[in-house]
């Protein structure tokens, strides 16, 4: 394992990179480790959603670079920017949802936020030819 490739990346993935892990940690706790509802579990959510909004802003600065990839301006994105209109959504839902104190509905949004945004979206950041692949396995 190198974190050189990292430190190489552009500041957008160092950002990217800086905000996802912490998110993923408070994540997991949330909602597999907290009394959901508590003051606690409110802090930790504002602060893991707002880790998520700026993921998520700090990835259309990440150029993509396969085929399939758009061009608007400066930026250049691919199919995993799918992500960004998700976790954007996903935040406002859990956010509305909390606010009128629909548990369900929270619920259903933050495990959508976790499970895409984290997970499903993790996963594809150790392809090769990546950062993240090239940081664990060369």
């Amino acid at each position: 394992m190198s974190i050189q490739p990292l430190l190489n990346a552009s500041t957008a993935v160092q950002i990217h990179v800086a905000t996802v892990v912490p998110a993923f940690v408070l994540g997991t706790w949330l909602l597999f480790g907290s009394a959901k509802g508590s003051p606690r579990h409110r802090l930790i959510g504002t602060i893991y959603l707002t880790l998520m909004a700026i993921t998520a802003i700090a990835a259309t600065a990440i150029r993509a670079f396969s085929s399939a990839a758009i061009t608007i301006g400066p930026l250049k994105l691919g199919l995993l920017h799918l992500f960004v209109p998700l976790t954007a959504w996903s935040i406002w839902r859990a956010l509305h949802h909390a606010k009128r104190g629909e548990i369900a509905g929270h619920r259903g949004a933050m495990r959508g936020l976790y499970f895409g945004g984290l997970i499903v979206a993790g996963l594809l950041a150790f392809m090769p030819g990546r950062v993240m692949y090239r940081m664990f396995f060369g």
